[in-house]
């Protein structure tokens, strides 16, 4: 396939802000609990983190706009809210934001109640995970996505990214609990990659179900195909093929490895253990970026590495 940026990055910043989300109520629900000094976390750990999550979410929400050809008939796409996973997260991705929002206005004005506002906030987390990676996990017909790893990939990546942006804010705003979101993300952060690795050897050793037989038609031994029937380009060629070489998928594929697992969480735990918190805040900020930069070479890899059956009629190379 060939991936559409503004469908990455929708998919990478409302994630980070989910995750974050479910990171904030975490770390409430655990003061809440008894572990911890909940004076030492002041509302505006809350408040900052809340908001930092629905201007991902927002900005997720405004790159999707970028991919439809008439953004002014945007608001037809929950038409088909009953049968359509895009639909559902067309109308879970506002109400996440809304109950984010709602979130940190009540740690603004001191309400009690935030803990159950939180606990609606990640039940339109999770739905909205769910709807996002059932868009792809549901598309039978490309054996890349069909799997239930699509959808496990979509939360632990998103979670992971999230807690690393939680323990950055948690060390300028919360020192006391930036050490066990620090082991949290670095905990998601591994899970992603062993997820993540799982799905990139089980597609590895995929096979087309469809030949250049049954693409075409034609029953014989042996099929050639010499032209494509046209010599312009089409939309079939634009939106179903990357154009990259195998080098090149191959260097992404090492690159997003490195970034968005291996980095971050080297740097986290080095974070963890210094003594300086201005030190720790600058390794957790850089590891949140990093990560973040890793995460779109990822999303983007996810997309290119779906092998449409059309393009065994149209010849990719």
């Amino acid at each position: 396939m060939n991936p559409a940026f503004s469908v990455v990055f929708l998919t990478t910043l409302s994630g980070a802000g989910q995750g974050l989300l479910v990171a904030l109520v975490g770390v409430e629900l655990a003061l809440r609990l008894g572990f911890g000094d909940s004076a030492a976390v002041p509302a505006l750990f809350y408040v900052a983190g809340a908001g930092l999550a629905c201007v991902l979410g927002t900005l997720g929400l405004v790159a999707s706009f970028f991919h439809l050809g008439h953004p002014e008939r945007a608001w037809r796409a929950i038409a088909m809210w009953r049968t359509s996973w895009l639909s559902r997260e067309c109308l879970c991705l506002p109400a996440f934001l809304a109950c984010t929002f709602a979130y940190g206005l009540a740690h603004l004005l001191g309400v009690s109640q935030t803990l159950a506002i939180g606990g609606v906030a990640v039940a339109a987390s999770a739905l909205l995970f769910v709807c996002t990676g059932m868009i792809y996990a549901c598309l039978r017909f490309l054996q890349e996505w069909a799997t239930p790893l699509t959808l496990v990939n979509f939360v632990l990546l998103g979670c992971a990214s999230g807690f690393t942006l939680a323990t950055a804010c948690a060390a300028g705003l919360a020192p006391h609990v930036a050490a066990p979101l620090a082991v949290c993300a670095c905990v998601l952060t591994l899970a992603g990659c062993a997820s993540r690795s799982a799905s990139l050897m089980r597609n590895g050793r995929l096979r087309p179900k469809s030949t250049v037989q049954s693409a075409t038609g034609i029953r014989a031994p042996r099929v050639e195909q010499k032209s494509r029937g046209f010599t312009a380009g089409a939309f079939n060629l634009r939106e179903f093929f990357h154009g990259k070489t195998q080098q090149t998928l191959d260097r992404i594929r090492w690159l997003f490895l490195i970034a968005a697992f291996l980095a971050p969480l080297c740097l986290v735990t080095l974070g963890g253990v210094m003594q300086s918190v201005g030190a720790s805040l600058a390794l957790f900020c850089v590891a949140a970026v990093v990560q973040y930069a890793g995460l779109v070479a990822e999303r983007w890899y996810f997309f290119a590495e779906a092998r449409h059956p059309q393009n065994l009629y149209y010849q990719r190379s």
